[in-house]
């Protein structure tokens, strides 16, 4: 039988090595608790993976090459669109789990605590959604998917600063701009359970933004450094992507994340 992790890096790095979905919510869920009991340990004693374990579904392809999903009308265009959420709560289990494993150590404890509960709250809304396919006829790996999440991740491994400024404050930002809409096709197409579920996750989330915004500018400062131009520099060296309008200004206001950050890049064009 295998002992309970000890440290909350090893407890992180559990996560991220459980390839099953059912797994790794369970190890995302005991990690939370033992963390919030005071059962582990603020040590860093092991790596994080370089890369998480994946369930052989589902089938990853270059996002490229991803199938239209359409705009949640029909039943079949609902589902895709729900599976490609369920798919980014996955990938978010793991980048929480990570910042909190691969980073903790250069952070108060404070940092610990704020992304080990995102992670749960990732684990949380994984398992909503896929609960809601499986009411609908279908499940998560039934449909493909990418790993740009992971990619960002990889490419923001080795400082903390650019993984803050690209995955909470680029990424998940983005889902603030894009969700209330989504919301609002899915009360349209009669769905209100799936259009209250992902209204949980959009409240989540600006929790979510507001601890990447939060730690962001608590790294830029204990090094002396201007929080908006660290941001920019950051973004434009590893976000290879474009910051599109129109922006949810009032949800990422509420996340600590001012139009002095993100207009100019995307008026400019420069990412």
């Amino acid at each position: 039988m295998d002992l309970a992790p000890a440290t909350v890096a090893a407890a992180c790095r559990a996560v991220l090595l459980a390839a099953e979905p059912r797994d790794k919510v369970r190890a995302a869920r005991a990690a939370a608790r033992a963390w919030r009991r005071g059962e582990l340990a603020h040590a860093f004693d092991v790596a994080m993976p370089d890369v998480p374990a994946r369930p052989g579904r589902p089938k990853l392809l270059p996002p490229s090459q991803m199938p239209k999903r359409g705009r949640g009308g029909s039943e079949r265009g609902r589902i895709a669109m729900l599976h490609a959420l369920a798919h980014i709560e996955f990938a978010a289990i793991d980048l929480a789990f990570d910042l909190a494993g691969r980073f903790g150590a250069g952070f108060p404890s404070a940092f610990v605590d704020d992304w080990v509960a995102v992670g749960a709250d990732e684990a949380m809304h994984f398992a909503l959604l896929d609960r809601r396919l499986q009411t609908l006829g279908s499940a998560y790996g039934e449909l493909p998917a990418h790993d740009g999440l992971w990619e960002a991740a990889a490419a923001t491994a080795g400082d903390p600063l650019a993984r803050l400024a690209v995955v909470p404050m680029v990424l998940e930002a983005r889902g603030l701009d894009v969700t209330p809409a989504a919301v609002a096709r899915f009360e349209a197409a009669g769905d209100g359970r799936s259009a209250a579920i992902l209204g949980r996750i959009y409240r989540d989330e600006i929790r979510h933004v507001a601890a990447g915004s939060r730690w962001f500018k608590w790294g830029c400062e204990s090094h002396g450094i201007e929080p908006v131009s660290a941001w920019k520099r950051l973004v434009g060296a590893h976000f290879k992507g474009a910051l599109k309008p129109p922006f949810n200004d009032s949800a990422r206001g509420e996340a600590g994340l001012s139009r002095d950050y993100y207009m100019a890049l995307a008026v400019a064009g420069d990412v």
